[in-house]
């Protein structure tokens, strides 16, 4: 098979995913102070994108060294699955900002413990259902007429995760909307306790919802040109155009460690202690709420 530079790059920006989720996931896995249920769903975000970024490596070894109609269903299922599990790993943790500016007095507290359970078991229980379908036999190998532009998905199967992906999106939208009314309200109370202007956010609040904005800007840029193009295109569509839109819904994955882990200062003591010793890893952490993760 004749090399597909669109496939390299692919292959490349798996790499580059893998080892940003690999140590993402090693640092929350191999410390016991990150068991509260926000790191946890960092961490069900890191493994999706881990696991998103091998399946684009083993896609690229297994079309261009070990081709096969069989091996090629499981990696579709694995990317199926492991990339639908990241878009709903984003979802729950915009859920868990919310709830914990909504219920403030009651967050840390067992029920949290136990919602964070039920919407991981939820985020991978449908996405492997997902990625299950392929492999199952729900796949245009016999029916070249029904593939979507993702071969061998087929329409109806690419029409259901566009859709999926557009009402993640606006229930991501209506929350971070309501959050930045919560966070607005809350520092025109703080002001008026303090006698301060209530017309002028503080520099805090200004930060907190441009980083609203920059999470869902991010998301929303990454994906959107892909899944529009896909309730769009069908099997007769050029390949260059789902290559072109497919490659910049991989760097979402590769920018998600960057805005929910790599910027968290507990996470930042840990990966400092492990590269160069500058900060103990035993030094105690301050208690976080997940809306400044």
């Amino acid at each position: 098979v004749a090399l597909n530079p669109w496939d390299v790059a692919l292959c490349i920006s798996g790499t580059i995913i893998s080892c940003e989720n690999a140590i993402v996931v090693v640092v929350i896995f191999y410390t016991p102070a990150f068991r509260a249920p926000m790191f946890l769903l960092i961490g069900s975000l890191a493994t999706a994108d881990l696991l998103a970024g091998l399946g684009l490596i083993l896609h690229f070894a297994f079309i261009y060294f070990m081709p096969s109609e069989a091996v090629s269903l499981l990696t579709v299922g694995l990317l199926v699955t492991s990339f639908t599990a990241s878009v709903s790993s984003l979802l729950a943790i915009t859920i868990d900002r919310y709830l914990s500016l909504y219920n403030a007095l009651t967050y840390y507290s067992e029920r949290t413990v136990t919602r964070t359970y039920i919407m991981l078991i939820l985020t991978w229980g449908a996405s492997v259902c997902y990625g299950l379908l392929p492999v199952m036999g729900w796949n245009c190998l016999k029916a070249p007429s029904a593939c979507s532009v993702v071969k061998p998905l087929t329409k109806s199967h690419l029409l259901i995760l566009s859709v999926s992906f557009f009402t993640v999106l606006a229930a991501m939208l209506q929350l971070y909307v309501q959050i930045c009314r919560i966070v607005c309200r809350h520092a025109q109370q703080i002001a008026v306790q303090r006698h301060f202007p209530a017309s002028s956010p503080d520099a805090a609040t200004r930060k907190g919802i441009a980083t609203l904005a920059l999470v869902l800007g991010t998301f929303a840029s990454c994906w959107l040109p892909f899944a529009i193009y896909c309730l769009l295109g069908d099997y007769s569509s050029p390949a260059l155009y789902t290559y072109a839109t497919l490659l910049p819904a991989t760097y979402n994955s590769m920018i998600n460690p960057v805005i929910y882990a790599f910027r968290n200062q507990e996470i930042q003591k840990v990966l400092w202690a492990a590269c160069c010793g500058c900060c103990s890893s035993t030094m105690p952490f301050r208690s976080r709420s997940p809306s400044d993760v």
